[in-house]
């Protein structure tokens, strides 16, 4: 019988599989669902369903960088004890050069990596491993020339903090100090610009609220938030951050000086923004005796 793209999605949901297992599963079963499910089973593929409900907070960022393009990839586990793993290090540095050949997180879960897809080589991982993970996101920028930096470095290029900075112009170093700087102050946007529009009206309503509290004449007051905003923008947006290495200037001053211009970012960080249950000793143990 012909496998439909739905059937293909009701069997990942229900054991977690990747779409290429799930798929190559129906088809060995003649599109029996509950075959399809035992088969994934006798594959040792439905390891992955029984951690698919766990939080994968931990993990790593990779970078890599070919000419004027570079990508940032998250690549989530449970514990950072699998995080120093080599082998999980060795798949996460592997799907971030493959990144460099797709344009977004979608097409490089379904993109070949050693024969099979990105999606299956981490299912086939968390088989192995014994934890759930996670392809989260992939970040791409472009420009004359990108610099990488990662923090915290497990390995090469593999690190808890990921950053890629574009330079317009030739570099002479400045990207570097410049992705050191956007991994210690995680800026917003890059200029005011850039910044979500929601971020500064919530800004504003806070400043002007707490200016109206000081009691001062309206005009006063218009002063004031006008101020505070210059302040914010200057503390939130990268190019008018003081810069980290020499605070007398901003991060756009630094630049120019260097006879460049910073087009762009990307900062990523491990597990940022996921939600973790904590939970104490004595209720895990609980937990695990009872099944």
């Amino acid at each position: 019988m012909a496998i439909t793209a739905g059937m293909v999605k009701e069997l990942r949901e229900s054991t977690g599989a990747g779409m290429m297992d799930a798929k190559k599963a129906l088809q060995e079963t003649g599109g029996d669902m509950e075959a399809a499910q035992d088969w994934l089973r006798t594959k040792g593929l439905s390891k992955a369903a029984k951690k698919s409900d766990r939080t994968a907070a931990e993990g790593l960022v990779g970078v890599a960088v070919e000419g004027g393009k570079g990508v940032a990839v998250e690549v989530n586990a449970e514990t950072d004890f699998v995080a120093k793993n080599a082998e999980f290090q060795s798949l996460v540095g592997d799907i971030t050069r493959t990144a460099l050949g797709v344009n977004d997180v979608e097409a490089l879960r379904g993109a070949d990596l050693g024969g099979k897809t990105v999606e299956t080589a981490i299912t086939d991982a968390i088989a192995k491993i014994g934890e759930n993970m996670a392809l989260r996101r992939m970040a791409r920028l472009e420009g004359d020339s990108v610099v990488s930096y990662v923090h915290n470095a497990a390995a090469d290029g593999l690190g808890k903090i990921g950053v890629l900075v574009a330079v317009k112009g030739a570099d002479n170093g400045i990207g570097r100090q410049v992705a050191m700087h956007v991994a210690a102050t995680s800026p917003a946007s890059l200029g005011e610009s850039d910044l979500d529009p929601a971020l500064v009206q919530r800004e504003k309503a806070v400043l002007t609220e707490q200016a109206r509290e000081s009691g001062k004449p309206e005009q006063v007051i218009e002063k004031m938030i006008e101020g505070r905003m210059k302040k914010f923008f200057e503390e939130v947006t990268l190019l008018n951050q003081k810069f980290v290495v020499n605070p007398d200037v901003t991060v756009a001053e630094a630049a120019s000086e260097a006879g460049v211009e910073i087009t762009g970012f990307v900062r990523l960080a491990v597990g940022e923004g996921i939600e973790t249950k904590e939970e104490d000793f004595a209720a895990e143990v609980a937990k695990t005796l009872g099944g």
